[in-house]
């Protein structure tokens, strides 16, 4: 899976690749969306398929964080997956099926 490397990645076309440049950018602390991706936003997706991305993106941030305050771990449906993340990198923060893979794995 290329996800970690979806800029040079050819398994991604454009649209997907915006859709997650936009993924990458709501994800960070503090979360901007620079105007020039609103631009392009804007050009490649419709009002409403932009409010759906966004929210799926924001409940997916949303969950991942409140499970981390309480320390909700898996329920292992995706048990010996890998977390697609470059090792170190908390850009896209959460939790992978086997733990927490932004901390190096448990």
């Amino acid at each position: 899976m290329d996800l970690a490397e979806f800029e040079r990645s050819t398994h991604f076309n454009e649209r997907e690749k915006r859709a997650l440049r936009l993924t990458v950018a709501l994800t960070r602390t503090p979360a901007e969306v620079p105007d020039e991706l609103f631009v392009v936003l804007r050009g490649e997706f419709s009002e409403r398929e932009l409010v759906e991305l966004t929210n799926a993106i924001a409940w997916e941030n949303y969950r991942a964080r409140f499970n981390r305050t309480f320390a909700i771990e898996s329920e292992n449906f995706s048990k010996g997956q890998f977390c697609p993340l470059r090792n170190g990198d908390v850009s896209f923060g959460g939790w992978c099926g086997s733990g927490r893979c932004d901390r190096g794995g448990d």
